[in-house]
C-alpha cells in the first residue's frame, strides 16, 4: 500500500450573486496500492462529496465535483515531511507576504484564546 495526496477541486455556486467564480481546493490523504488507483478514489471522494443546500438568505449553494487536478506519491510518513508545495507567482509580492502574515496572527490568536 502507498500514501498519496490528492488535490480535488470544487466549484461553489450561490443562487442569485453575481460574484467571482468560487473554488475549494482540498488535499486529501489517499492509500491506494497505484497512481491510478489513487486517482479513482480521490474521484470517488469529489463525488461524493458533491453538495447543493440552502444558506442563511435562502439561496441555494452548489458544491459541484470538477476533478482531481493533482496526485502526489509520498515516499513515507514521518514528522516534518513535506505533503505538497505549490509555487505561486505574484504582481505584488508584498501583498500575498502581508496576507501570510496575517493569516500567521490570527492563528497564533485562535491558539491564545483556546488557551486561556
Amino acid at each position: 500500500m502507498n500514501w498519496y495526496i490528492a488535490k480535488i477541486v470544487f466549484r461553489i455556486s450561490t443562487e442569485g450573486r453575481a460574484h467571482k467564480d468560487q473554488f475549494d481546493e482540498h488535499l486529501r490523504l489517499i492509500a491506494a496500492d497505484s497512481q491510478e488507483e489513487a486517482v479513482l478514489k480521490a474521484r470517488v471522494l469529489g463525488l461524493q462529496e458533491e453538495d447543493y443546500f440552502l444558506n442563511d438568505k435562502q439561496q441555494a449553494v452548489k458544491w459541484e465535483f470538477v476533478n482531481v487536478s493533482d496526485i502526489q506519491a509520498l515516499q513515507e510518513l514521518k514528522d516534518g515531511i513535506e505533503l505538497y508545495s505549490q509555487i505561486h507567482e505574484r504582481e505584488q509580492g508584498a501583498e500575498y507576504v502581508h496576507y501570510v502574515h496575517l493569516r500567521a496572527a490570527s492563528l497564533h490568536s485562535k491558539r491564545m484564546s483556546v488557551e486561556a
